[in-house]
């Protein structure tokens, strides 16, 4: 029966059985990324499909996951994604210094998100900083980045807060920070949209 191999409460009646997707992160490299969202130590398999969800909805090449994070093929996560876990390329198992490492190599800026960080997003929009290729680097849930992530990016970049909100949650944030990211790429180098008209 399909509800013994569904892990949800009220299955859809539908099994599906695909390959593996995930693709090595020297091909995301090598397609010279704009926008990339890395998720560093990212635990719930919620967050990180909505996180997926959230940068292929912003137009970003590539997502990847560091070896500490959920598993990809994790069905919360795979469900949370809505299908886009289809639409771009996602890297996984691999180390957070050697992501940083390699985008930088391929000229992109990496970005910590993180709530106290010293930068702020909106500031960063106004001097024209987000308008170049991008890698933002997204922490774990209850901690956050620890320092010695933090200190690998180029920068330390806070979503500000303009209400009594005590902080964003990491789909939030990652989704704000993200969309800050294509608009001003695609003020800097023409429209950066996929979806054919």
């Amino acid at each position: 029966m399909l509800a013994d191999v569904s892990q949800t409460v009220t299955p859809q009646g539908l099994l599906g059985v695909c390959r593996f997707l995930d693709s090595p992160f020297a091909d995301v490299l090598a397609a010279r990324p704009q926008l990339v969202a890395v998720l560093a130590n990212v635990r719930d398999p919620g967050n990180a499909g909505t996180v997926l969800r959230c940068a292929d909805a912003a137009g970003a090449d590539a997502v990847v996951l560091t070896d500490a994070s959920v598993d990809l093929y994790n069905p919360k996560a795979v469900r949370a994604s809505v299908g886009s876990v289809f639409h771009l390329p996602v890297a996984v198992g691999v180390p957070v210094g050697q992501a940083v490492a390699g985008l930088r190599e391929a000229g992109v800026r990496v970005l910590a998100a993180d709530g106290a960080g010293a930068d702020d997003l909106d500031a960063e929009l106004d001097a024209g900083r987000l308008g170049t290729p991008t890698a933002w680097l997204f922490g774990n849930e209850a901690w956050g980045l620890p320092e010695e992530t933090r200190a690998l990016a180029d920068a330390v970049v806070r979503v500000p807060i303009h209400g009594r909100a005590e902080s964003l949650n990491l789909a939030t944030a990652a989704a704000v920070c993200l969309y800050g990211s294509a608009r001003a790429q695609r003020a800097a180098g023409g429209c950066r949209s996929v979806t054919s008209s």
